[in-house]
C-alpha cells in the first residue's frame, strides 16, 4: 500500500499536467496557431528561409549549441565519476547522478520519439516552399510518403533538458534553484527559437519537448532526490 501511495504521489500531478497540456495542444491545432506564427516568420524573411544557413543560426546557435550541451553533459559525468573518489564531492554524488540521468534520458527520449513519429519540418511543406503536404500528428500518413524526423524538437531538447538544474540546485544549493531553471529555459528558448527562424520546427514541436524534459526531470527527482526539493 505504501508503495502504491508513493507511486500515485509521483504520477498523479504529472498525469494532471499532461491532461492540461494535451487540451492546450488540441486548442493549438484547432486555432492553427503553429501556422499563424510560422506564416509570419516566413513572410518576414521574404517568403524564404533566408536564416536557415547563416553563421549565427546554423553554425553558432545550432551546431555550437549542440556542442555546448554535450560539454555540459560531459562535465556532469566527470563530476559524477570524481564524486566516487573525491571526499569533498561525495555529498553531491546522488544529485549529480540525478542531473546526469535526467539530462541523458530527456535527450534520448526526445530523439527516440523523433524517429518513431513522422512529421515534416516547416521547410518541407509546400506552404513554405517545400514539396510535401502537411500531415497532422494524429492523421493517417500515406504509405508512399517518405519518412521525416522533425517532431518533437530535438535541438531544443539540448537546452530544455537542463531544466533538471532546478531540482539539482534545490538539492544542494536551494537559493540557486531559480537560476538553474532560468538556465534550462533560457537555453531551450534560444535553441528552439533559432530552429523556428530556420524553418526547422513549429512552436508546438518545442512545447512537446518542454513537457517531455520537464516530465523526466520531475519524475526522476521524486525517486532520486529528497522530498524537500519539491
Amino acid at each position: 500500500m505504501a508503495m502504491r501511495a508513493a507511486l500515485l504521489n509521483v504520477f498523479k500531478p504529472v498525469a494532471s499536467a499532461w491532461l492540461v497540456f494535451l487540451i492546450a495542444m488540441s486548442v493549438f491545432s484547432i486555432l492553427k496557431i503553429d501556422f499563424t506564427i510560422t506564416d509570419f516568420i516566413y513572410r518576414f524573411q521574404g517568403n524564404a528561409w533566408v536564416w536557415k544557413d547563416t553563421l549565427i543560426t546554423q553554425d553558432v546557435l545550432h551546431k555550437g549549441g549542440k556542442w555546448l550541451s554535450l560539454a555540459m553533459g560531459l562535465v556532469t559525468l566527470l563530476l559524477l565519476i570524481l564524486s566516487t573518489v573525491v571526499t569533498r564531492l561525495k555529498a553531491y554524488r546522488t544529485p549529480l547522478l540525478y542531473l546526469f540521468s535526467a539530462t541523458l534520458l530527456s535527450t534520448l527520449l526526445v530523439a527516440t520519439i523523433k524517429h518513431l513519429v513522422n512529421m515534416e519540418c516547416p521547410w518541407d511543406l509546400v506552404r513554405y516552399g517545400g514539396e510535401r503536404d502537411f500531415i497532422g500528428l494524429l492523421s493517417i500518413r500515406p504509405s508512399s510518403m517518405p519518412t521525416s524526423a522533425c517532431f518533437p524538437a530535438g535541438h531544443a531538447s539540448a537546452g530544455y533538458t537542463w531544466i533538471a538544474c532546478y531540482f539539482f540546485f534545490a538539492a544542494i544549493r536551494p537559493h540557486w534553484r531559480w537560476a538553474g531553471l532560468a538556465l534550462g529555459v533560457g537555453l531551450g528558448l534560444t535553441f528552439g527559437i533559432t530552429q523556428q527562424l530556420r524553418g526547422a520546427h513549429f512552436l508546438s514541436h518545442d512545447l512537446w519537448t518542454v513537457m517531455i524534459c520537464w516530465t523526466v526531470s520531475i519524475v526522476l527527482s521524486k525517486f532520486l532526490l529528497t522530498p524537500s526539493v519539491h
